[in-house]
C-alpha cells in the first residue's frame, strides 16, 4: 500500500514538472533538423517519463489560442482533481494505519475501502489524461499512441491475471477438499460393503475382507468391544430419544392435537402388547405434563422392535450364527468407522445402505401417513423416504440422530461376546430398583412403596459381565391400574 502511494506522488511530481517545463499555452515548433539542444531537451524530458506514463506528449501543432486556452483549463481542472484525490487517499491511508494500533477490524475495513476507492478514482483520472493526450496529438507518427495503448492494455489485462491467480489458488484448495472427500467415501464404502457382505458372503468374502484389511491398516489400533462402549451408546440413545420426542410433541401441539387422546391411545396399545388382550382405557394414568413419557414409550417401542436380530429382521441373514467371530469383528469395525460420521452426510452418499434401509423402515413405522399430513400438511417426506431418499429437514434430521444412536448400540451389542440380553418393565409389574429406573422423580430419589409399572419407556439390558443397564419405566400407584 505504501509503494502505491509513493508511485502516485511521483506521478503528480512528473506531471507538475512537465507543465512547468513545457507550458501548454506556449506553442512548440518542431523541425526536421534536430539540433544538439533539442536532443538535450528531449533527454531531460525523458527523465520525467521513464515509466511510459507520458511518452511523446506534445501539444498539437497549429492549435489556435482559444483551443490552447480550453486545453489549459481542462488540464488545470484535471490536476486539481488529481491533487484532491491524492489528499483524500493519504487521509484514508493514515486512518488505515491508525486502525492497526489499537487493532480495530471495522475501522480498518472501512479505511481500506476508502483507500481503494481513491486509488480507483486516480486510475480514472489517469485514463482521462491519456485519452486527452491521444485526442490532442501524437506528433511522433503514432509512437506515443502506441505506448499509451500498450500501457492501457496491460492495465486492462492485469485484473484478469490477478483473478486467474486467485482462481488457481481456489482450484488447488478444491482439489485438496476432493481428496479429503475421497477418503471419507472410502470409509463409507467400508461400512456399506460390510453390511452388504452379510447377504452375499459366499460370493465376495475374499474381496471384501481384502478391502477391510487394507482400510483398517490405515486406522489406529482401537480396543476390542467393551461394556463401556455399550453404556456410552445407551446414553446417546436416551438423549436422542428425548430430543426427537420433544420435537414431535411440540409439532403435535402446534397442529392442535388432542394430546390427552393421543396418550390414551398409546396406553391402550401398550396394554394390548403386554397382556395380549384388548383393554378399554377411559381414564389416563399419565399425570399432568407427563405426555412426553408416553410419546417416548411409543417411539422407543417402534424403533427397538427387532433389536434381537442381526439386521432388525430386514432380511433373513444368519451370519451371527454361521460365523460368529467374524461377524462380531465386522460389527465393531463398522461401529468404529461410523461413530464419527454425520448420518445426513452418510445417507447423502449411500442412501440405500443397510443403515439407510433401517432409517426408512423405522420412519415409516413411527410416523404414519395421517400423522405426517396433520403435522406438515402433506406427505412429501414420506414420499421421499419411500423413494429411497432421505429428506434434509429438521424433523427428519432429529430422527436420524436417534436412528444412528440405536444402530450403533445394535452394532456394539452384536460385537460383544456374549451379546447382551434386553428386557423391559411390563405393565403392572412390581417396581424393582435393581433392574428399573423411574422417569418420574420422587422425593429423596426413591420410588415410594406400592408403585408398579404403568408402561415401559425404554428397554433395559443385561451384559455378559453381569452389569445391568436399567429399563426406564413410568410408575404409578397400584390403585390407578
Amino acid at each position: 500500500m505504501a509503494n502505491k502511494v509513493t508511485n502516485f506522488s511521483d506521478l503528480i511530481q512528473r506531471v507538475t514538472s512537465s507543465c512547468l517545463l513545457h507550458p501548454i499555452g506556449t506553442p512548440r515548433h518542431y523541425t526536421n533538423d534536430v539540433t544538439d539542444d533539442d536532443s538535450d531537451s528531449d533527454t531531460k524530458s525523458e527523465k520525467f517519463y521513464d515509466d511510459g506514463e507520458l511518452d511523446d506528449v506534445a501539444p498539437e501543432e497549429g492549435r489556435t489560442g482559444v483551443c490552447k486556452s480550453e486545453r489549459e483549463t481542462e488540464m488545470e481542472t484535471l490536476l486539481s482533481e488529481v491533487f484532491e484525490t491524492v489528499s483524500f487517499m493519504k487521509k484514508a491511508y493514515v486512518s488505515l494505519q491508525q486502525a492497526h494500533c489499537p487493532w480495530d477490524p471495522d475501522k480498518m475495513r472501512s479505511a481500506d475501502v476508502a483507500v481503494v476507492a481513491e486509488m480507483k478514482k486516480l486510475g480514472v483520472l489517469r485514463e482521462r489524461f491519456r485519452r486527452r493526450v491521444l485526442r490532442g496529438g501524437g506528433g511522433g507518427g503514432g509512437g506515443g499512441e502506441r505506448v499509451v495503448a500498450g500501457v492501457a492494455v496491460r492495465e486492462v489485462v492485469a485484473p484478469y491475471e490477478a483473478a486467474m491467480e486467485k482462481m488457481k489458488v481456489e482450484v488447488r484448495n478444491k482439489e485438496k477438499e476432493i481428496e479429503n472427500l475421497k477418503e471419507k467415501l472410502k470409509s463409507v464404502a467400508v461400512v456399506s460393503s460390510g453390511s452388504g457382505g452379510r447377504k452375499s458372503r459366499s460370493h465376495s468374502h475374499h474381496h471384501q475382507s481384502k478391502k477391510k484389511v487394507n482400510y483398517s491398516s490405515q486406522l489406529p489400533v482401537s480396543p476390542s468391544p467393551m461394556p463401556e462402549h455399550f453404556e456410552s451408546c445407551i446414553s446417546s440413545v436416551k438423549e436422542g430419544s428425548k430430543s426427537f420426542t420433544s420435537l414431535l410433541l411440540s409439532l403435535m401441539k402446534s397442529a392442535h392435537w388432542d394430546i390427552a387422546a393421543t396418550v390414551r391411545s398409546i396406553e391402550a396399545s401398550t396394554a394390548t402388547t403386554t397382556t395380549s388382550t384388548p383393554t378399554a382405557t377411559t381414564d389416563s394414568i399419565v399425570g399432568p405434563n407427563h405426555a412426553k413419557y408416553a410419546l417416548e414409550s411409543y417411539v422407543n417401542r417402534k424403533i427397538f422392535q427387532g433389536f434381537d436380530h442381526e439386521t432388525f429382521y430386514m432380511d433373513g441373514s444368519l451370519s451371527s450364527l454361521l460365523n460368529p467371530d467374524q461377524f462380531r469383528t465386522e460389527c465393531f469395525t463398522q461401529y468404529r468407522d461410523m461413530k464419527a460420521m454425520d448420518p445426513i452426510e452418510l445417507l447423502g452418499v449411500l442412501p440405500t445402505c443397510q443403515f439407510g434401509k433401517f432409517c426408512s423402515k423405522k420412519y415409516i413405522s413411527i410416523v404414519h401417513p395421517k400423522m405426517e399430513e396433520s403435522l406438515f400438511g402433506d406427505l412429501e417426506q414420506r414420499r421421499q423416504v419411500l423413494a429411497g431418499n432421505h429428506p434434509r429437514t429438521r424433523f427428519y434430521g432429529e430422527f436420524l440422530v436417534l436412528a444412528k444412536a440405536v444402530w450403533l448400540l445394535h452394532l456394539v451389542a452384536f460385537s460383544l461376546d456374549p451379546p447382551p440380553t434386553h428386557f423391559e418393565g411390563s405393565r403392572g409389574a412390581e417396581f424393582d430398583s435393581r433392574y428399573m429406573e423411574s422417569v418420574v422423580r420422587f422425593p429423596g430419589g426413591r420410588v415410594a412403596a406400592g408403585h408398579v409399572v404403568g408402561f415401559p419407556v425404554s428397554p433395559g439390558f443385561k451384559l455378559g459381565d453381569g452389569s445391568v443397564v436399567k429399563a426406564r419405566v413410568y410408575v404409578v400407584p397400584r390403585s390407578e391400574l
